[in-house]
């Protein structure tokens, strides 16, 4: 059967992705499996790289880059945002605040569902709304849990730094006051892929005199459970595909 689309370099590139899937490679093993030109397979792997598709272990040989990896969880978001909607509408009743679900997309932040607080001061932030990545708590949860150097790029111009990210992973949630937006606070915590990556972090916000500066004290364990369900959801909908298939 024919493999090829008929697009030389998207066939080329495919092949690149697929000779990684092997494991790391040199460029010479890299040659080696794809039959590319030398010239031909460097230029497609450092093109690979650039968009995060392949990137490069500590003894700089080529690998799978981690924009497969957030493709992959974005392919089965449907899921998680079939199951957020009750979630956060449960964690918005039962704080009183708006709540969110994020996840990272670049250098920034996407909402990908909400739940507004219907009366009163609240901090309203619609679905699609694109917000930094170097200020708020749901930030420092898509940051914490990130590879080193990807971590240490994400330091450049935040309002937080390394300690605190630390304290984000030793504690397992984040919270903010006034650092995103003067009078707002909030607390996050991450939802987990069935392979136990970050792949989103669940916020509640609202105005600092209703939260307080101390808003974990009042809401962690109750996003935290919040998230958590989210997470259980994406490993149930993995464990029965996984045993679809082996049936």
């Amino acid at each position: 059967m024919d493999n090829t689309s008929g697009v030389g370099v998207l066939d080329k590139a495919a092949i690149v992705l697929s000779a990684l899937e092997a494991g790391p490679s040199t460029l010479a093993q890299l040659v080696t499996a794809t039959g590319l030109a030398r010239p031909t397979a460097h230029r497609l792997a450092v093109a690979l790289e650039h968009h995060r598709l392949v990137g490069r272990d500590m003894q700089g040989r080529f690998v799978l880059g981690p924009r497969l990896g957030e493709l992959a969880a974005a392919a089965g978001e449907d899921r998680l945002l079939a199951a957020a909607g009750p979630v956060l509408g449960a964690l918005r009743d039962h704080t009183n605040e708006s709540a969110q679900l994020f996840r990272r997309q670049g250098d920034h932040r996407i909402c990908v569902s909400a739940a507004e607080r219907p009366v009163g001061l609240r901090d309203s932030i619609p679905i699609g709304a694109q917000l930094t990545m170097l200020a708020g708590s749901a930030a420092q949860v898509l940051l914490a849990w990130e590879e080193p150097d990807r971590l240490h790029r994400g330091l450049q111009g935040a309002a937080f730094n390394a300690t605190s990210l630390s304290g984000v992973r030793r504690r397992g949630w984040a919270q903010s006051v006034g650092e995103r937006e003067a009078g707002v606070a909030s607390v996050s915590a991450p939802v987990r892929s069935p392979s136990g990556r970050v792949i989103a972090a669940v916020s509640i916000s609202g105005p600092i005199e209703r939260l307080s500066r101390q808003p974990g004290r009042l809401h962690a364990a109750t996003v935290i459970a919040g998230a958590n369900k989210l997470t259980e959801v994406l490993a149930r909908h993995a464990r029965q595909t996984e045993e679809q298939n082996t049936a």
